[in-house]
């Protein structure tokens, strides 16, 4: 019985680098190829792309508002992480991993298309602010942990390399599956600034563990417009039960972008260099279900085309939560069930065709407060075999809203959430 463990890292926060230091115990092995920096994708490819991850965001969202309770996650960590998986799927598994997800375009193209994706959104924020007093920040780094003397596919590696820039680091699953597990614990911690511990649970590498492949994000970003501290004030907060709960409110009036539909009002709040925003949703007085349950990629796509510059009163809450998921369940009811049956085609990977998913986990943090918003998500799939117009409009986030955080240019939804308590 051999495992695959798929380690899907996103990571969205204020402060600390992604190096590419490693412990000492752990050798790098690059494949031979290097990464391809300036990938010929066209334009409609690009598009493509960006509406499957937006439709899987969606999707997923509507399986995983059931729950109670605040909600953030990264749809993108989650797409682009489970793509290098994919490369390695082959058959019935990588026909449902890519109706599951939406990967509309073929193998050939879609690795390619993440890769132009993600060098496109490393260009953003030269010159723009972090939340932080620093600059902007939005990296976006991969890496593979494999275990000692397997043999991978070289086709596979190379793919990963070119596409992902990802470079195999060597780790002994076999004979030390505890401490393997606590080194790549210990990088994610680095990488996060502490942030994200303890992503991988005890039990979670074994002796059968091959590989776990790593994915980390990480964004830093003041508003356009902050909010004045000393106009933030307590008020209260709506809850769905009917309850109120007193929170810190910010307070500001400007020119945003706004629109409105039958039962909701948006508002989008553009980071500080006007590349990356947050959109928000506020569904009207006891309509929040209703309006939850439509929510799809088309209506984000709607609200985009129809939103306008007005001059805004704005209140919202300061809020900051954590999230964390287990996705197995979630993605086989999405469809996505032959990826984790013994019966499942990895063989992309390796010769030896005995890989099978067993478990896909997600953990998440984001903080909105007057400067900006620091984040941080964690997402892991373990693999294995069985064997303006003059009047002032006004919006009051004092009651359940869904938000997302995007890229303007592309339409790439990079975070989305919801706030059913800030206080919580």
């Amino acid at each position: 019985m051999k495992r695959l463990l798929f380690l899907m890292l996103t990571i969205m926060m204020a402060a600390g680098l992604f190096g590419c230091s490693q412990p000492a115990s752990v050798g790098l092995l690059m494949s031979d190829k290097a990464r391809i920096t300036s990938p010929v994708v066209n334009q409609s490819d690009m598009t493509t792309l960006v509406n499957g991850d937006s439709a899987f965001a969606f999707d997923l969202y509507q399986v995983l508002n059931k729950a109670d309770g605040n909600i953030f996650y990264s749809p993108y960590s989650i797409s682009l992480a489970l793509a290098m998986t994919y490369a390695g799927a082959r058959g019935e598994t990588a026909k449902q991993m890519a109706d599951t997800l939406h990967y509309l375009l073929g193998q050939s193209a879609l690795h390619p298309a993440f890769n132009s994706l993600d060098i496109e959104l490393g260009k953003r924020g030269e010159g723009a602010k972090g939340k932080d007093g620093k600059g902007f920040r939005l990296n976006i780094v991969n890496a593979i942990w494999g275990q000692k003397d397997y043999k991978f596919l070289s086709a596979y590696l190379d793919l990963l390399a070119e596409n992902y820039g990802a470079g195999l680091r060597i780790l002994d699953f076999r004979s030390a599956p505890e401490q393997s597990r606590i080194t790549i614990n210990n990088w994610v911690s680095d990488q996060t600034e502490n942030l994200i511990k303890d992503l991988i649970p005890k039990g979670s590498i074994d002796s059968l563990t091959r590989l776990v492949l790593t994915n980390a994000i990480y964004f830093n970003a003041a508003w356009k417009l902050p909010f004045k501290p000393e106009a933030t004030t307590n008020g209260p907060f709506h809850l769905i039960n009917g309850a109120d709960v007193t929170v810190a409110m910010m307070k500001q009036t400007a020119s945003f972008k706004y629109a409105e539909g039958d039962n909701y009002q948006a508002i989008e709040l553009p980071y500080d260099g006007q590349e990356l925003s947050m959109v928000i949703f506020l569904p009207a007085p006891g309509q929040y279900k209703a309006f939850e349950t439509a929510l799809s990629s088309r209506q984000l796509s709607d609200t985009i085309n129809n939103i306008k510059y007005r001059q805004v009163a704005l209140t919202m809450p300061r809020f900051k939560f954590e999230s964390e998921f287990g996705l197995k369940d979630t993605l086989i009811g999405m469809g996505m069930s032959e990826p984790f049956q013994d019966s499942a085609d990895f063989s992309g990977m390796s010769s030896q065709s005995d890989l099978h998913i067993s478990d896909v986990v997600h953990k998440a943090f984001v903080s909105v407060d007057e400067a900006g918003t620091e984040a941080a998500a964690a997402s892991g799939v373990i693999v294995g075999t069985t064997s303006m117009p003059l009047e002032t409009v006004t919006v009051t986030l004092d009651r359940p809203f869904v938000f997302l955080i995007r890229d303007i240019q592309t339409g790439t939804i990079l975070f989305i959430g919801r706030v059913m308590n800030p206080g919580a």
